[in-house]
């Protein structure tokens, strides 16, 4: 597909064919630039940075690395090429013709669909805009704005669907995204993870580690729709995303590893001993792990769910790489979901599978989730030896500490990391070995302070194993102040 870089609005979907949507594109433009500066990185708006940016939808060479201030990022449209011929893979029009207009009866639907992925974008730009301030090394800095650039780049490609396919209410949906805010009380963002405060660097990489990661699935079973120009939106888009949850993976990984030098280098295994060393404990990672896994895991819905039903049913959001299963209709299997009975029991029901479309999407998520946690603790018992095996790192329960769903806190129920049934009081005398408190945060912003120097880093993180695209870890990644 021809890439044109150098209209006004980079794209790759011959947006200058289409005059009206070309001129309603461009005249959101100025808000979009508006909302960067206001809620874009706080402090780094004129810096240069080492900056990759999309120029091409082939995977052997679709980047384009060189020094770019954010303001002046070559934000754009790209969509994977179309697939002549392609079908619906799963639902009620299985194997008929993927729709390239968005059809009557699933406006709606839709619409919400790509307004919440759509509105997630913009959020983590906002909630991570300060963090610039703490980075631990330049490369860290230089990362977070990649992010931010591309999350960015993401919100253009959702606003690209809704102006071209929804008309009026697109436009309008559209404009909400660059004034809703996060954590604002009276315009909040749509999902509640996205409302959570990002205050330290721990928090992001947990946030890239596990949110992001929602994302990743979030977007695949996107990338399965019926709707085929939001499939191949969806498709570009996890390109894009794998950085952002290298990013967190990564970034865990260099925390748990300096925590395990320290521990090494004290003769203890006593958090204390790593605090007064200036590094982070693994009981404090264990907290924020616990936090953003099950705040994460909210993302996906409730676990019985006639939205999710019908969806799948509907063709417009199928399952995480629906071409692995032999049944792409899933009418008639049922799927066993332990929920809490009126005694707050533990009882197997068996749910229409269609109507546990999110679970399944989660079952996958959790997979994914616990192979980094093993990497993690393969860095631990690598530092350590033999003492690794006593300080390993865990998920907790998929029940644990939930806002949404069969095991809500709201609807009265409470668990605990291994997932057994407690008391609101038992939760509450708990919470805080189990979650992050404001000794955690205080602690945090007292060792988190800015490393902006070459080839520097922060004590409390271990440096990467290598740089971004074959420059060294030394590499000025960021010009600051300059």
């Amino acid at each position: 597909m021809n890439v044109d870089l150098f209209e006004k609005i980079p794209n790759n979907v011959n947006l200058s064919a289409d005059k009206r949507l070309q001129r309603a594109l461009e005249q959101w433009l100025p808000n979009y630039l508006s909302w960067w500066r206001e809620m874009g990185p706080e402090g780094f708006q004129e810096d240069s940075i080492y900056l990759r940016t999309a120029v091409s939808v082939e995977p052997d060479g679709w980047a384009h690395f060189n020094y770019v201030k954010m303001p002046e990022y070559r934000w754009g449209i790209f969509l994977e090429p179309k697939q002549e011929g392609r079908t619906i893979g799963f639902g009620d029009h299985y194997g008929q013709p993927a729709w390239q207009d968005v059809p009557g009866e699933y406006r709606t639907p839709l619409r919400r669909i790509i307004v919440t992925q759509g509105d997630t974008e913009p959020a983590s730009v906002e909630q991570q805009r300060r963090l610039g301030h703490s980075a631990p090394s330049l490369y860290d800095l230089r990362n977070l704005f990649q992010v931010n650039v591309e999350e960015g780049r993401h919100l253009w490609a959702m606003v690209y669907l809704l102006h071209s396919y929804f008309g009026k209410d697109g436009r309008e949906e559209a404009e909400a995204m660059l004034e809703r805010r996060s954590g604002d009380s009276d315009k909040p963002r749509i999902l509640g993870a996205f409302n959570e405060p990002i205050v330290n660097w721990l928090d992001f990489f947990m946030f890239t580690m596990f949110t992001d990661r929602d994302g990743k699935f979030q977007l695949y079973s996107l990338a399965e729709s019926g709707f085929d120009p939001l499939a191949r939106t969806c498709r570009f888009m996890l390109t894009e995303e794998a950085h952002h949850m290298f990013v967190g993976e990564t970034g865990v990984d260099r925390v748990v590893q300096r925590a395990a030098e320290l521990m090494l280098q004290s003769g203890s295994d006593d958090p204390e001993a790593v605090r007064k060393l200036g590094g982070v404990p693994l009981d404090m990672l264990q907290r924020h792990l616990n936090l953003w896994f099950s705040v994460s895991e909210d993302l996906f819905g409730s676990e019985i769910s006639s939205n999710a039903a019908d969806f799948f049913a509907s063709g417009l959001k199928g399952r995480y790489k629906e071409a692995q299963y032999e049944d792409h209709i899933a009418l008639d299997k049922h799927y066993d979901l332990p929920v809490p009975g009126e005694d707050g029991r533990l009882a197997s029901t068996s749910v229409p599978l269609r109507n546990a479309m999110n679970e399944v999407l989660r079952d996958q998520y959790v997979a994914d989730c616990q192979r980094a946690v093993d990497k993690w603790n393969r860095t631990i018992e690598r530092v350590l030896g033999e003492r690794g095996a006593a300080h390993r790192l865990r998920l907790p329960h998929r029940r644990f500490h939930r806002n949404i769903g069969a095991y809500s806190m709201a609807a009265g129920y409470h668990f605990d990391p291994d997932g057994n049934p407690i008391t609101a009081a038992e939760f509450a005398a708990q919470r805080g070995r189990w979650l992050p408190g404001p000794e955690d945060r205080a602690y945090l912003q007292e060792i988190q302070k800015p490393v902006l120097e070459p080839g520097k880093i922060a004590g409390w993180v271990a440096p990467p194993a290598r740089g971004i695209n074959g420059q060294p870890f030394e590499f000025e990644y960021v010009r600051h102040g300059t």
